[in-house]
């Protein structure tokens, strides 16, 4: 895993509506493992049983690795002759197994050397579900959690793959990526190098970053995300709660996919973060120790690894892959459809918005119709656009006259494809006009205290470190240069019936980091649920910059208008905040 704290980075993408008969199985834990626990049993004749990924294997895989560093200087550095036996190694069973195996000479890279793809025959080829993990380590020892964990995982299965040589309804492509320890080179040089046409072939990337942690956890990449769902239902039936990868988010090979806009998602174990006294709790090990002790450090050797951990991940990792691309036909085109938000308000002789969002669950993108029922008399509603292709989205306007009923009633969204989805959202109708208009942020330039503001301790600020742009106070989240989240929030009202509404804010980011690649530190600006804008190190800058953003579709609704700031463990960056607006006309 890249730097820091990071954890590791696993990555897939999903059908909807299969399931698998999976076995029990015997593992044996380390010592400070959970109890195992049973694979699911849920019947489906329509697809292949996924199969049971013998964890004595995949250790047999990792004591190749620590051999190959000990007879290399003691690690698998990227460039270094540890590295290139390493790839060897994989390549050499790969081609035997039947595999098309090629190497990619990454010449950007620090320590310039090869990343390994290899493809399984069979399915279409405009269809690729890819999984990877970086196979170098750093210098400091052999790697063997961080990552011949990832590594080994993705090599026994493609192995077990090959054997079965089951009928693919999806092209299913491993990699093994270079120079990740010095900044997630490889990964990056192949993405830089695929044609637009060719990232759009891959419907999901699934990254392996560290599944073996001695003292690990149960992390999922995105977590609620459609891509995670046969990642998360594998380990749903453990009865293993996962949770978001808050702590590798950035950091593994699955950034650069998700920069491409390629979906990703991924399993991960834990590198330097503490296990809190709740996951103890619920997945064994100890509290306020790290996940893996001997992260980055000559430790990691084959005792660093926990079997049962190990073992999860990788029959994870297959039963992800047969719901993905294995099946006895052609998947069926299907999609889903959904309303952001779900809730609005429009005064009579008044208009108000939202945006409907459509994704491809399974098969082949299609043409999506739009068309709504349920508004009440004197509603009309439109669609711009009035169709999409599925993975599009379009803007819902409901315009009010000044006779129309009032009250509140269900709105129905209709899809309509080769299927037929549908969404709802509550519409009131108000019997008011007109637009009442003005600023509705309170204290916008944080002068009056806190008030009616809610923000962690020592935000709100008239600290001569960092200027406010306007007065003497300011918002000012993170800045500590260890691993903090700040949050400043306040609730508002947005007045129905007006033309426009914007929300602006001036932001200044101020940073430490050296990186010019990584988002190492985030802000996030959200009204309700909704995500606005992402900012981080990246945007470092001298002085405030002015952010706007249209948020009509928020007219007639109470909303809560919030920022997050997360800081990683080392390296400041502060977020500051001043004169903060919401402005209806």
């Amino acid at each position: 895993m890249r730097g820091r704290t990071l954890s590791a980075g696993i990555v897939l993408a999903v059908f909807t509506g299969m399931t698998v008969t999976l076995a029990a199985q015997p593992v044996t834990a380390s010592p400070s493992a959970a109890t195992t626990a049973t694979r699911p049993i849920a019947a489906s004749a329509a697809v292949l049983a996924a199969p049971d990924i013998s964890v004595t294997n995949v250790q047999a895989h990792l004591t190749q690795f620590n051999s190959i560093a000990s007879s290399n200087g003691g690690n698998r550095r990227a460039g270094s002759a540890g590295y290139t036996a390493s790839v060897s190694y994989v390549k050499s069973r790969l081609q035997a197994a039947g595999y098309t195996v090629s190497e990619q000479t990454c010449s950007s890279c620090t320590y310039p050397s090869n990343n390994l793809i290899a493809e399984w025959p069979g399915g279409p080829t405009d269809q690729v579900v890819m999984f990877g993990a970086h196979l170098d380590s750093v210098s400091a020892g052999p790697g063997i959690n961080d990552n011949a964990s990832g590594s080994t995982t993705l090599l026994e299965n493609a192995l077990v793959l090959a054997a079965q040589n089951p009928t693919m309804t999806k092209k299913v492509r491993f990699a093994w990526w270079t120079d990740e320890e010095q900044g997630l080179n490889g990964s990056r040089f192949y993405v830089n190098s695929l044609t637009t046409t060719q990232r759009g072939y891959i419907k999901g990337y699934y990254n392996f970053d560290m599944v073996g942690s001695t003292n690990g956890g149960y992390f999922i990449n995105r977590v609620t995300s459609t891509t995670a769902a046969p990642l998360k239902a594998y380990w749903d039936s453990l009865g293993l709660q996962p949770e978001e990868n808050v702590e590798g988010q950035g950091r593994s090979d699955d950034y650069y996919f998700q920069q491409a806009g390629i979906p990703t998602s991924g399993y991960a174990a834990g590198a330097s973060a503490r296990k809190t006294s709740s996951q103890a709790a619920k997945w064994g090990g100890t509290a306020n120790a790290a996940y893996d002790s001997c992260y980055h450090r000559s430790c990691d050797t084959t005792a660093n690894v926990s079997a049962t951990v190990l073992n999860r991940a990788a029959d994870g990792v297959a039963y992800a892959l047969w719901q993905l691309a294995v099946g006895g036909g052609t998947p069926t085109n299907d999609f889903s459809i959904a309303v952001n938000p779900t809730a609005l308000a429009v005064a009579r002789g008044a208009s108000t918005t939202a945006t409907v969002t459509t994704a491809t669950t399974s098969g082949s993108a299609q043409t999506v119709s739009l068309t709504a029922s349920g508004a009440p008399s004197g509603v009309s509603v439109s669609f711009s656009p009035s169709s999409v292709t599925s993975g599009g989205s379009a803007t819902l306007t409901l315009t009010a006259s000044a006779g129309a009923a009032t009250g509140t009633v269900t709105v129905t969204v209709t899809g309509t494809g080769s299927v037929t989805r549908t969404a709802s959202l509550t519409l009131t109708v108000t019997g008011t006009g007109g637009c009442a208009g003005g600023q509705v942020v309170g204290n916008g330039g944080f002068e009056s205290g806190s008030t009616p503001w809610t923000a962690s301790s020592g935000v709100i600020t008239n600290s001569g470190s960092q200027p406010a742009r306007t007065g003497s106070y300011k918002a000012w989240l993170d800045g500590y240069g260890s691993t903090h989240t700040d949050t400043l929030s306040q609730s508002v009202t947005v007045p129905a019936g007006c033309a426009s509404y914007t929300l602006s804010f001036w932001l200044h980011v101020d940073t430490a980091e050296t990186t010019s690649s990584t988002a190492y530190d985030k802000l996030v600006v959200q009204v309700g649920s909704t995500t606005l804008a992402t900012y981080s190190n990246l945007n470092a800058g001298s002085g405030y910059a002015q952010r706007t953003f249209n948020v009509a579709g928020f007219a007639g609704q109470t909303v809560t208008v919030k920022f997050t700031g997360t800081e990683d463990s080392s390296l400041q960056t502060s977020f500051v905040i001043d004169d903060v607006t919401l402005q209806a006309s």
